[in-house]
């Protein structure tokens, strides 16, 4: 299956172009969960501003995401963002490392942005459960992130594990049905000798899971479906393991219904394809009419 990739492809090429070649710059886009993008230059070419729309900020600013952007851009975050977005990040074309290895690091660094955000909440719940394991027992707070309208993210950390939960919507119920065989394989597939490392993965349809179930306002319809991944500490042992268990996991959303989708599309072109094998044969099934002339005795064709 296809992997979507972690960084903004727009924002990638766009700065790659223009650190060979400076000119003016204003594009708006939008990525994956309605995150705006505005890539702009304000004041002269070679001085680029990126900033970035998120609906989930308040609470991305409640776990962390602050001293997580100034770790990763340091002086590029601007004091104060652009208006209708929630942070900026200033890039000096003139300042940027020199050809090469490195120049494509720092532009896929900045391509991040969005995934750098939204680590906060998985970072808390890391450290909270090295804390929590530290100390033998206890568990740690329910963090919730609204990053779509009807759709959340919850973390929570205890002293052996990370759980993380999605509740996600299927609007049709051919997703619905897609949805649930994909999911079912996520659990099943855990039962391979060549995957016991995986996190477990267990999949519920209306009824949340016990670690939500508390909560008030929770959506109980047949549209509703909720993953949760148990994630161990061997998976984010090290900075390394834990920054690609948070950038997979944050995609899981988006990786479903993107092969919902494609698993939509497909099925489609193969009943069309069906359909014209089928008219084929019904043309070539048709028996061709005899035409007889039929003449009267003083030898005049007859029309009907």
């Amino acid at each position: 299956m296809i992997l979507l990739e972690p960084h903004n492809y727009i924002i990638q090429t766009t700065l790659a172009e223009k650190a060979i070649k400076p000119s003016s710059l204003d594009v708006q886009f939008v990525d994956f969960d309605g995150v705006r993008f505005h890539l702009s230059t304000p004041d002269r070419k070679t001085a680029l501003l990126l900033s970035m729309n998120i609906r989930c900020w308040d609470e991305l600013v409640r776990y962390g995401v602050r001293d997580i952007l100034n770790r990763e851009y340091g002086p590029l975050v601007k004091p104060e963002p652009e208006n209708d977005y929630n942070v900026s990040l200033e890039i000096d074309l003139e300042q940027l490392p020199p050809e090469g290895e490195q120049r494509d690091a720092f532009i896929k660094s900045l391509a991040l942005l969005k995934r750098n955000a939204l680590a906060a909440p998985f970072e808390l719940g890391f450290k909270t459960q090295k804390q929590l394991e530290a100390s033998g027992s206890g568990q740690g707070e329910l963090t919730a992130l609204h990053y779509r309208d009807e759709e959340v993210i919850y973390v929570q950390a205890s002293s052996d594990r990370v759980t993380v939960i999605f509740s996600t919507m299927f609007r049709e119920e051919t997703d619905r049905v897609i949805g649930k065989v994909f999911l079912q394989e996520f659990v099943d597939a855990r039962r391979l000798p060549t995957i016991q490392s995986a996190p477990q993965v267990l999949y519920t349809t209306r009824d949340p899971p016990l670690e939500i179930r508390h909560l008030p306002g929770l959506n109980d319809t047949e549209d509703v479906g909720y993953v949760t991944f148990v994630l161990f500490p061997r998976h984010f042992a090290n900075q390394v393991v834990a920054n690609s268990t948070i950038t997979h996991i944050q995609l899981f959303r988006d990786y479903l219904h993107y092969h919902i989708k494609c698993s939509k599309a497909y099925m489609h072109s193969r009943m069309r394809h069906r359909v014209s094998e089928f008219q084929k044969v019904l043309n070539r099934a048709k028996t061709e009419q005899a035409v007889v002339d039929r003449k009267t005795t003083s030898g005049r064709s007859m029309i009907r």
